[in-house]
C-alpha cells in the first residue's frame, strides 16, 4: 500500500483499529472481518453510529452472498473476498475516494419516488418498497443524475467498481428488476430508456 502512494497505519486487532479510525482523520478504511477483539463488522457498525462516514472496504475470506449483505449492512461501502488481487484492492480504494468526494444528498426524489440514501430507504408516497442493496445502489446512481441520463457505463463503475470483470447486461438486468418494484405496480413509467446513452429517472410520466 505504500509503496503504491498510500500512507498507512496498521492495526492487529479490532479494539485498536477503532482507536485509530476514531482518533486520526483517515480517507478510507480497510477492515478484515476476522479482527481479534471486535470483528469487522462490529467495528464498522459502532463507526457508523457514531456517525463516521468514513468510506470503509471490507475484507473476509468469506464469499457468500449473505456475508456480503451482512458487511453492507453494518455500514460498509464496499465489499472484497479474499484471495483477492492487489491492484484490484487498489482500484477499489481510488472508487471510494471519488464517491466520498462528490457531495450527493442524502434523499434523492422524482415525483413521489423518494430514495433515502443514508437509511437505505425506498417509498413512493406513503408505501414503502422493499430493494436490495444493488438496486438501491443502481438507483441512487439513476436518480442522482437529476433527470439528465446516466450511461451504463457510469452505473457499472459506480455500483459495481470493477466493470471490467461485469458482463455490461447486468444492467440491464437490475433495471428491469427496479421497473417491476417501483414503477409498474403503481402504473408508472419513471425508469426511462435513452436510447444510445442509458437511463434516466423522470418524475412518474415526465
Amino acid at each position: 500500500m505504500a509503496a503504491a502512494g498510500h500512507w498507512v497505519d496498521v492495526a492487529h486487532d479490532g479494539r485498536r483499529g477503532l482507536e485509530l479510525a476514531l482518533a486520526q482523520g483517515y480517507d478510507a478504511l480497510v477492515l478484515d472481518v476476522m479482527l481479534p477483539g471486535l470483528d469487522g463488522y462490529e467495528v464498522c457498525g459502532r463507526l457508523r453510529r457514531l456517525k463516521d462516514r468514513t468510506p470503509i472496504l471490507m475484507l473476509t475470506a468469506k464469499d457468500g452472498e449473505y456475508d456480503e449483505a451482512e458487511g453492507l449492512d453494518a455500514g460498509a461501502d464496499d465489499y472484497l473476498a479474499k484471495p483477492f488481487s492487489f491492484v484490484v484492492l487498489l482500484a477499489r480504494l481510488r472508487a471510494l475516494g471519488r464517491r466520498a468526494g462528490r457531495e450527493r444528498p442524502t434523499t434523492l426524489q422524482a415525483g413521489d419516488l423518494v430514495l433515502d440514501v443514508a437509511a437505505r430507504a425506498c417509498r413512493r408516497g406513503a408505501r414503502e418498497i422493499e430493494l436490495t442493496t444493488r438496486e438501491l445502489a443502481v438507483l441512487s446512481c439513476l436518480m442522482g443524475g437529476g433527470g439528465q441520463a446516466v450511461a451504463k457505463s457510469d452505473i457499472l463503475h459506480e455500483v459495481w467498481d470493477a466493470p471490467g470483470d461485469i458482463d455490461p447486461n447486468i444492467v440491464e438486468v437490475y433495471i428491469s428488476s427496479l421497473r417491476k418494484k417501483v414503477d409498474a405496480p403503481f402504473g408508472r413509467r419513471s425508469i426511462r430508456t435513452v436510447r444510445g446513452v442509458g437511463y434516466r429517472v423522470t418524475p412518474d410520466d415526465g
